[in-house]
């Protein structure tokens, strides 16, 4: 079975301390979405991570404060569209970011955003998104 592997970021506006936070995700068709993707050659995690936020959100690096401490891991075995559409194992890691509350979002792979408002548990997106917002939910109350 073939391994791909995808990086992203899960971005809060903000401050940890902020009681009203909210997190950003990205609209596809028929379901929400993380700024993430596929790790080229010669890049690093992270590396790929700010790469694909700032391609996919217009967010410079420069801009995110990183939360050092926070880094999810998942496995799962999705179709792959670049694979011909056969089952890969695919690892994900999303870094978790803050950005200013003013920061303005230019959309180009995707047909919108959305920020949503920080009120665990979430029920977006069982696979993928769900275990991610409950591990963020046990980082932010550890």
């Amino acid at each position: 079975m073939q391994q791909v592997k995808a990086c992203g970021f899960i971005l809060f506006r903000g401050e940890r301390t902020d009681p009203q936070k909210s997190f950003l995700l990205m609209k596809h068709r028929d379901r929400y979405d993380l700024p993430k993707g596929h790790v080229e050659s010669g890049e690093s995690d992270r590396e790929c991570a700010l790469r694909e936020m700032t391609e996919e959100t217009g967010i410079p690096a420069g801009a995110v404060r990183i939360e050092p401490d926070f880094e999810y891991r998942s496995i799962y075995y999705p179709q792959s569209a670049r694979l011909n559409n056969a089952i890969v194992e695919k690892t994900l890691i999303i870094f978790l970011g803050w950005v200013d509350p003013q920061t303005t979002i230019t959309i180009t792979e995707h047909l919108g955003y959305e920020w949503i408002d920080w009120h665990p548990p979430h029920h977006i997106q069982a696979q993928t998104i769900d275990p991610l917002l409950a591990e963020v939910d046990a980082y932010f109350e550890g």
